[in-house]
């Protein structure tokens, strides 16, 4: 009986250990949970870097609105904007700018939509040409949970040796998310490899010619059923608003003011190596040479074409000193033809037909305001 009594005793506690078990294991949980919101938050990118030279001393904006130089800093999660923004000129207490002599420059701090980047916006229409400056981050910044930094952020650049005004990034808006987007179709010798969205818009999706395979990563979004099977996505409202970001961004981009640049070589750019700013010319652009665009991973380059973009074959847009593609934009009013295992880089902006020629391969976007013909390539929409 004893024994008996000892055996239940043993099964009724069974089950109030596992519970207890349990309860230890959903706290251990909680307590992980707890701490991982707890983390303190960190700068994880600067503009412009640490250590960067030859920094425009002022920015053309999308509206032509010339401004100094703004430092951002971006936040690794979403900070409280209380405890950064500064709406009044000379009482940053969080972001701040000095010059090499320790001279604070007055100017205001706001945060983003997305409370993750913060803007040093000088009160002054531009920096000193030839000057450093060094940008703080302080341990007041705190996150929405309350969390503050745990160690303050510093960032030094030099600013370029004459006053020049550098280019904001044309905002491509859902056009952005595509590396292919056009009006009127997209045709194709297969096989090409498409890494990015594929739509088109308005015309129907039997105009999209790539087959399902030829998209890598991405989506063929399509205004209808008619679209390649079994991979197409019918979504007409999504591709309406891409069209017109596409048509917004090309404006943007023929719109810019006080080019660098004006007729460069009479249009003929192989061999040449282009710094960062604004190009402009009233007719046709040869790349008959491959051709270096050098400079660092904020700098921009917009390339106004009012005539044709044709890239000889065999040839290069190189990319030196960390440029980027997603920062280069070509706005081309007439036709655009990449040679022949010829290899591009940027966002290229044609207001008619882009045409790639056997085995031509692409980092960048393909924005058509009519059609993209594909011959066996490779287009790789640029890293964000």
């Amino acid at each position: 009986m004893e024994a008996g009594t000892k055996v239940k005793s043993f099964e009724r506690s069974r089950p109030r250990t596992w519970f207890v078990a349990l309860l230890l294991a959903g706290s251990a949980v909680g307590f992980s949970r707890n701490a991982a919101a707890q983390t303190a938050p960190a700068v994880i990118f600067t503009n412009p870097s640490n250590d960067a030279t030859s920094v425009p001393t002022s920015i053309n904006s999308g509206k032509n609105i010339v401004t100094a130089t703004a430092p951002t800093a971006t936040f690794s999660q979403p900070m409280n904007p209380a405890t950064i923004d500064s709406l009044k000129v000379g009482q940053q207490l969080t972001f701040t700018l000095t010059d090499a002599a320790g001279n604070n420059v007055a100017g205001t701090v706001t945060m983003d939509v997305t409370n993750t980047v913060a803007t040093f916006t000088p009160a002054m229409p531009a920096l000193n040409p030839n000057t450093g400056y060094v940008a703080t981050v302080t341990t007041h910044a705190a996150s929405v949970g309350g969390i503050r930094m745990a160690r303050p952020v510093t960032w030094s650049f030099m600013t370029k040796n004459v006053p020049f005004t550098g280019q904001a990034p044309v905002n491509l808006g859902t056009a952005g998310t595509f590396a292919i987007l056009t009006k009127t179709g997209i045709t194709d010798v297969y096989a090409s490899a498409i890494n990015g969205n594929v739509g088109s818009s308005p015309i129907t999706g039997a105009a999209v010619l790539l087959t399902c395979p030829e998209v890598a990563t991405g989506i063929i979004y399509t205004v209808d059923a008619a679209g390649p099977l079994p991979c197409r996505t019918t979504n007409a409202t999504y591709l309406t608003a891409a069209i017109g970001d596409m048509e917004i961004a090309y404006a943007d981009a023929a719109g810019r003011s006080l080019p660098d640049s004006t007729e460069l070589g009479a249009g003929q750019i192989g061999g040449l190596t282009l710094a960062p700013g604004l190009y402009k010319w009233s007719s046709n652009v040869l790349i008959s040479n491959s051709v270096t665009l050098s400079g660092g991973p904020n700098d921009v380059w917009i390339f106004q074409i009012a005539g044709e973009l044709n890239q000889a074959s065999a040839t290069k847009v190189i990319l030196a000193g960390g440029a980027l593609p997603k920062n280069i934009f070509w706005q081309v009013a007439s036709d655009v033809a990449l040679g022949t295992t010829a290899h591009f880089e940027g966002v290229l902006m044609g207001q008619t037909l882009i045409a790639a020629k056997t085995g031509a391969t692409v980092n960048g976007r393909l924005l058509a305001q009519t059609a993209v013909t594909l011959e066996q390539n490779a287009v790789t929409q640029p890293a964000q």
